[in-house]
């Protein structure tokens, strides 16, 4: 493994951008997918405030 590094320098640098791509991408999803949960617990309070009061 050390020899594929040894030749080819670069590849660590490319190994470790893609890495900190799916990191990025997987926050930014996991963070969206939680403010469209807040977001649906928020409309299903506002629907239930309005069915009960007259």
């Amino acid at each position: 493994m050390s020899d594929l590094f040894d030749e080819y320098p670069m590849l660590i640098f490319a190994l470790e951008s893609l890495l900190a791509l799916f990191l990025l991408i997987f926050i930014v999803v996991w963070t969206a997918s939680g403010k469209k949960k807040q977001t649906q617990k928020a409309s299903g309070k506002k629907s239930d405030n309005q069915q009960s009061q007259p």
